[in-house]
């Protein structure tokens, strides 16, 4: 692959990401009622009165923070600006601290509970809005929720996270962080997050507490999360860390395979990034294990029923551009670059709207899935926009 190829590749991303950002400064701000709308449907009208998310502001925090930090145009850094503020006035809990997991679309307290995967969001997206402001409130809260965590959160005896707890941080029943998630009190998509979270919060606060915190959360990852014999991911967990899933997310192999190489890579651990080189190179191969013809990354695998959900969203499409790029990057094998670029061109053909966000995704007949959102609870600028990110700064 030669260097105008990469060359292109870079611009289109770029313009890629401006159009992404472009859309979410047009359609999602809540002029009415502060922040952000709580959805956008997929013909870009918002429901003004649909409930307003923790994930969905905290990634918009991040975006927008990444964003100003490699390009510096002033409107991103006013949407970061704006998402902080949303954030620290209805979201903060000011009595036990952390963030609240929803409020409706007047910054009412809807659900109060603290869900560890949004805690984890609101600490990543703080370290990166410190990198632009030199807001010191953003830091505080940013290390005190990482104090929580560790006080309420990690299990001492077995170490890693449990799920969620009560406003009060305290044990709760449902920890589960959606109706399509399993009760059980830990989970690879928890742990990928706060190891996410605590890698960017170590970027810009050199602490050994944090420091040894994500060294633990490496171990969990090739001690128990990652199956040592396909190099899937595996879901969930009892408190013990017995298995309880049989489900394979493809989306999330490569997502993780980047991810936990560049937490190695960050605290300077020289063992640690020569494990997690050779590990990204393994999740990346199995990754390409859920590829339809297509070149879009299908939803899951159950290989205890041996069924396919074939579904194509747009998350792990977004992933699979990084996360395959990245493997190019540490051994310059040319399939992984060349997948890099058929995921883009999947994204272009079969998921980019005329301008701006993604669909949601697609089905197995290549339709488009009816009924999703384009932005909402769950659907962000931060896959899509991180990618674009990642992919810019990787190719300079």
């Amino acid at each position: 692959m030669n260097s105008a190829a990469l060359a292109t590749y870079k611009s289109e991303i770029a313009i890629e990401l401006s159009d992404i950002l472009e859309w979410w400064m047009t359609y999602m701000v809540d002029h009415e009622n502060g922040g952000f709308y709580g959805k956008v449907d997929d013909g870009n009208l918002a429901t003004p009165t649909a409930a307003k998310g923790l994930v969905l502001n905290s990634r918009i925090l991040y975006t927008f923070s990444s964003a100003y930090l490699l390009n510096r145009k002033e409107e991103y850094l006013a949407i970061a600006n704006r998402a902080f503020d949303y954030l620290t006035t209805y979201f903060l809990d000011e009595e036990t601290g952390g963030f609240y997991w929803s409020v409706d679309f007047n910054g009412h307290r809807l659900d109060d509970k603290k869900q560890v995967y949004g805690q984890a969001f609101v600490i990543y997206a703080l370290a990166e809005y410190i990198k632009i402001t030199p807001n010191e409130k953003a830091l505080v809260l940013a290390k005190n929720t990482f104090e929580l965590l560790e006080q309420h959160s990690f299990d001492p005896i077995n170490t890693g996270y449990i799920e969620a707890l009560t406003k009060d941080w305290k044990t709760i029943e449902d920890l589960r962080l959606s109706d399509k998630d399993q009760n059980e009190k830990k989970s690879m998509n928890t742990h990928l997050h706060v190891i996410e979270a605590y890698t960017n919060l170590y970027s810009v606060w050199k602490n050994e507490k944090l420091k040894l915190a994500i060294k633990r959360l490496l171990s969990n990852f090739k001690d128990h999360i990652i199956d040592k014999v396909h190099y899937h991911l595996q879901l969930f967990f009892t408190e013990t860390w017995d298995v309880k899933s049989t489900l394979v997310s493809f989306g999330h192999d490569i997502e993780a395979s980047w991810l936990l190489q560049e937490a190695a890579t960050l605290i300077a651990d020289e063992m640690e990034i020569k494990a997690f080189k050779h590990i990204a190179l393994q999740l990346s191969n199995a990754a390409l294990k859920g590829l339809d013809k297509s070149d879009g990354l299908l939803h899951e695998f159950d290989y205890k029923t041996a069924q396919w959900s074939k579904e194509m969203h747009w998350w792990p499409q977004a992933e699979a551009m990084v996360g395959f790029l990245n493997a190019w990057q540490i051994n310059g094998d040319q399939k992984f670059l060349l997948q890099s670029f058929k995921s883009w061109s999947f994204i272009k053909n079969s998921l980019k709207s005329k301008k701006g966000e993604w669909h949601w995704g697609i089905q197995s007949d290549y339709s488009l899935i009816q009924g999703e959102d384009k932005a909402g609870f769950w659907k962000c600028p931060y896959h899509n926009g991180r990618a674009c990110i990642e992919i810019i700064k990787r190719l300079k």
